[in-house]
């Protein structure tokens, strides 16, 4: 299912994604990284996490991963870590093939590059095109590319777990960026045992794609180029839980919006409010707890809902008059 053209096709289409100026950008900056067999890319990885290892001076293999479908680009892959495990030395691979189970069904995905160390170790790399700034990046976005590899390195260790002896992924990636506001690129090593083992247990908390394909009314189906309304249908057929978060993850953020905004949801609100209010799911019943007209009094959200609006209303009446003062 494309999320993005059944967003369209629901009158909502996504509006967030990568601007063309910066995509070019970071094409061009991945590319002066990759120049000459990815020579300067090796030597980042040789200074900032490997440095006791013989530097990668006569360059390194590159294999072609060349294959026909994300299935064949995947075996190909596994099988150039497992050649380049065993010939040692320096091993770049370019834009390889991994696969990881998610909720009982393969996702595909395309790390910068994977690294084979001298000792036969596993390294991600993640190519941005953000700067870093005297050695430091935006901490945000160095968030969300130590969650990005994490996933990768949970992949590549389920490909190392087929080989005997298994290699060792690294735990630390390679974060790679442009130097100040250079196209010289630098890099800092990210540790992502953190966001590693939260992956790993946010996936085996997955319910199964069968299950919840069981679980849906008989014919119901997500093809963009069905009418509207059948499409509507099917697709509140799935509970959604909207939060301001998703605007920035997923293509059917701005209708899950709408709907949310719609029936008075507070989860438009945000996660952390929602959180607070606890069986008050809509504004209107949030503004009657306040007001009186809703809710057990000793109820500890109604309770400090009444005492907000108490302060709010003795705010808004302002200061009591001043006494008119006595002259004389």
């Amino acid at each position: 299912m494309n999320k993005a053209e059944l967003a369209s096709a629901l009158g909502a289409p996504s509006a967030f994604g990568q601007s063309q100026f910066a995509f070019a950008r970071g094409i061009a900056f991945e590319a002066r990284v990759k120049a000459d067999g990815g020579a300067e890319l090796l030597g980042l990885v040789h200074r900032v996490l490997d440095a006791g290892a013989e530097p990668p001076e006569s360059g390194a293999a590159v294999p072609d991963l060349s294959a026909t479908g994300p299935e064949g680009r995947t075996a190909r892959t596994a099988l150039a870590l497992r050649e380049a495990t065993r010939a040692g030395g320096w091993t770049l691979l370019d834009h390889p093939m991994l696969a990881l189970e998610v909720a009982g069904a393969p996702a595909f995905l395309e790390p910068d590059a994977v690294v084979v160390h001298p000792d036969g170790r596993w390294t991600v790399v993640e190519i941005k095109s953000f700067p870093m700034l005297d050695g430091a990046a935006d901490p945000a976005k160095v968030g969300a590319a130590a969650r990005q590899a994490a996933v990768y390195a949970l992949a590549l260790e389920a490909v190392a777990a087929r080989l005997d002896p298994p290699p060792r992924v690294n735990h630390r990636v390679l974060l790679v960026c442009p130097k100040d506001f250079s196209n010289l690129p630098t890099a800092s090593a990210v540790d992502v045992r953190k966001q590693r083992a939260v992956t790993a247990r946010q996936l085996t908390r997955l319910t199964r794609l069968d299950e919840l394909a069981d679980a849906l009314p008989e014919g119901t189906c997500f093809a963009p180029d069905l009418p509207r309304e059948r499409l509507l249908e099917s697709v509140e057929s799935v509970p959604a839980a909207y939060a301001p978060e998703c605007l920035s993850a997923c293509e059917l953020a701005y209708h899950c919006r709408e709907r949310a905004r719609a029936c008075s949801a507070v989860t438009t609100l945000g996660r952390p409010v929602r959180a607070e209010l606890g069986a008050l799911t809509t504004v209107p019943e949030v503004l009657a707890a306040a007001d009186g007209r809703l809710g057990d009094p000793a109820d500890p959200t109604v309770a400090a809902l009444r005492r907000a609006a108490r302060l709010r209303a003795e705010a808004l009446a302002g200061p009591a008059p001043a006494e008119e003062a006595v002259c004389r």
